[in-house]
């Protein structure tokens, strides 16, 4: 297994880093899309002074629908994945679902990334933390700030040092997430790094039947709340064609958009010294 890259590297040690972008499709799509992607994200990411990981999924196992497609698999996956790092030159991450997935996972990718439903799950945490790689573990849309110590606990417990946050919104009654910034502030102060999920924030779950809907109109304004409250990282999907992404389509930002976001929210992280 190879060492956490030195992007990772650099990060985790803190303070006075570059802010990260987590970016890419929210399931793995075709390999010319894939890079296309993440080569448009990589090279405004650079020219605004951020670092940057790409991030897709090999299996999306927790689509509203059976009938939605999940992706190539772990396989698979994981072989596109490392494809993708090494033809852009960068760190990548994706999902796992199941602890039995971690050890491949670990192998291919720079950090693995629990997903917010997921996050309790104390078997999946500690097969991640087992690996070695740092870890990224979403914010359960039903838990408090106060409650993803226990979650922080068990990684560390498990042999995890490296640990980040990523706050993705809450429940708020039916087909609703709200966006807690008094949350955002008690996260940070727990000590690990905090990552902000612009676009699953804007997500209206199961709003449209066997999809979930979306506002991503509203992601940029919550990007600069974010980065304006203090984050160390923003996570956003894109596509240069949303409608037609294998998944979360809703709430995907248009490729095209993206580097003037980057632009904007790196003189953001630079005037309030984050």
């Amino acid at each position: 297994m190879s060492p956490p890259t030195d992007i990772l590297s650099r990060f985790f040690a803190r303070p006075g880093q570059p802010l990260l972008v987590i970016a890419g499709p929210c399931v793995l799509e075709d390999a010319a899309t894939n890079l296309r992607i993440g080569r448009t994200v990589r090279d405004a990411a650079a020219s605004a002074g951020l670092a940057f990981m790409f991030k897709a999924s090999f299996d999306k196992a927790n689509r509203s629908s059976g009938r939605s497609r999940r992706g190539p698999g772990v396989q698979e996956g994981l072989a596109e994945l490392q494809s993708i790092g090494r033809e852009l030159g960068v760190p990548v991450t994706s999902d796992v679902h199941a602890p039995e997935q971690c050890e491949a996972a670990a192998g291919a990718l720079d950090m693995l990334q629990i997903p917010a439903f997921l996050c309790r799950q104390t078997d999946l945490l500690l097969a991640a933390a087992r690996t070695g790689r740092p870890v990224n573990v979403k914010k359960g849309q039903f838990m408090s700030p106060a409650e993803m110590r226990n979650v922080v606990e068990k990684l560390r417990t498990g042999g995890c040092p490296n640990v980040m946050v990523t706050e993705r919104g809450t429940t708020f009654g039916y087909h609703r997430l709200v966006n807690d910034f008094i949350g955002i502030g008690d996260l940070l102060d727990q000590g690990s790094p905090v990552c902000f999920d612009i676009t699953h924030s804007t997500q209206l779950p199961g709003a449209e039947g066997e999809r979930t809907g979306g506002r991503p109109e509203r992601a940029p304004l919550l990007a600069r709340a974010a980065v304006a409250a203090g984050v160390h990282a923003v996570f956003l999907e894109c596509h240069p064609e949303p409608a037609r992404a294998s998944s979360d389509a809703s709430t995907m930002l248009p490729l095209d958009q993206v580097p003037a976001l980057l632009a904007r929210l790196s003189a953001i992280h630079r005037a309030a010294g984050a």
